[in-house]
């Protein structure tokens, strides 16, 4: 199929709009991302999750401060960016300083802004020193607040700056989602393509494994294989034995849909030309029977993030996942489920649901979007 066909034919159905480029042939793959591009909402959050992953990737250095470093200001309110002072003049984009005080009745600290005290914003300021990609050291921030303090999300019960501590946090949430994902994925692939090609007693084995999983309820069985993760562990440990916790459940449901699609097309005319032409098990697999899940790896991949994103916040918030002084959404969610902290102190909590909720949407709207565009009887 020519693109000129593709337009016309296509076009005029009104299922896809494409440009035209007479006398080349359009692949699947071009046909599927023009679709891709009609659905606005899932480009917009391809957007935004390509630029969260990358303020997560240099999170050190978006951060204004380190998030173990404390001040004196404890549960301090976030502050307000301004460009105007109080007498109307313009001063480019400036934090006031906190004034405190104690509430005489419940002795709580109280912030207030102290229009005396000034602190303008710049960028590429000089901060504390902080590693780069693990590559090379420096003392470089985005942005910051030279010669004052600022803390656009507040801070926590010990002074740390709450927007540093989401930004860092989200290298574990948003790492442990993708990671486990692809082990889950690579895992179900490989236990369902071999359940549906070879079949027989390998297939009724598998199978009922599959099933057996299935039957148990996901988060018990998460909390009973993070509650066996030894707390004495360093964080990388834990880090890596919550990855394993959250791929070793999450498999299934791919395995069962490779077994499907293996079953249907290894009885195609292609893959006994391969067969017949001396063509091992492991290059049909790769070159001949996975190509044709492409789209659904696609789907699965943005679907099956936010349910493990989801799942390593509910491990952390329920106090069998993560632990201090790791930081990851699910951490500073449970750092934050006292009720007065909900009641006097909201930013604690507002910061890391809305990032998780954030995320899990524009994830759910990507997979909307790849799932329509992959799907040939779309329109």
């Amino acid at each position: 199929m020519t693109a000129e066909a593709t337009t016309s034919e296509i076009g005029d159905e009104g299922a896809v709009a494409v440009p035209a480029a007479v006398g080349k042939v359009v692949s699947p793959a071009r046909l599927t991302w023009w679709k891709f591009r009609r659905h606005r909402l899932a480009v917009a959050s391809l957007v935004f999750l390509i630029a969260a992953y990358l303020v997560t990737l240099f999170a050190s250095f978006v951060s204004p401060s380190s998030p173990s470093t404390r001040s004196r200001y404890l549960y301090a309110p976030p502050q307000s960016v301004h460009l105007f002072d109080k007498d109307g003049t313009f001063r480019g984009p400036f934090v006031y300083g906190y004034r405190m005080s104690r509430d005489p009745k419940t002795m709580r600290l109280v912030y207030a802004d102290d229009p005396s005290r000034i602190f303008p914003l710049a960028l590429f300021v000089r901060g504390e020193t902080h590693e780069v990609l693990g590559l090379f050291e420096t003392d470089l921030h985005l942005f910051g607040a030279p010669g004052g303090y600022v803390f656009l999300a507040g801070t926590d019960a010990f002074g740390r700056d709450m927007l540093s501590r989401l930004l860092h946090g989200a290298q574990i949430s948003l790492s442990v989602g993708m990671i486990s994902v692809l082990l889950s994925l690579v895992l179900g692939l490989l236990i369902g393509g071999v359940s549906g090609l070879f079949g027989g007693r390998i297939d009724t084995v598998i199978q009922r494994i599959i099933e057996a999983i299935i039957a148990i309820p996901t988060i018990p069985l998460w909390l009973g294989l993070a509650a066996a993760v030894p707390r004495d562990w360093p964080p990388v440990y834990q880090y890596f034995a919550i990855l394993l916790v959250l791929s070793l459940v999450s498999w299934t449901s791919t395995a069962r849909v490779a077994r499907g699609r293996f079953l249907a097309l290894r009885e195609q005319d292609f893959v006994t030309a391969a067969r017949v032409y001396g063509a091992g098990w492991f290059r049909i697999i790769a070159r001949h029977l996975v190509p044709n899940l492409m789209s659904y790896v696609i789907v699965t991949l943005t679907l099956a993030i936010p349910g493990i994103i989801i799942g390593e916040t509910a491990l952390s918030f329920l106090g069998v996942g993560l632990k201090p002084p790791t930081v990851s959404w699910g951490v500073l969610l449970q750092e934050a489920q006292k009720i007065q902290t909900i009641t006097f102190y909201p930013w604690l909590w507002i910061g890391p649901a809305a990032c998780v909720v954030s995320i899990v949407l524009a994830f759910n709207f990507l997979g909307d979007g790849a799932r329509d565009a992959a799907d040939p009887f779309s329109r």
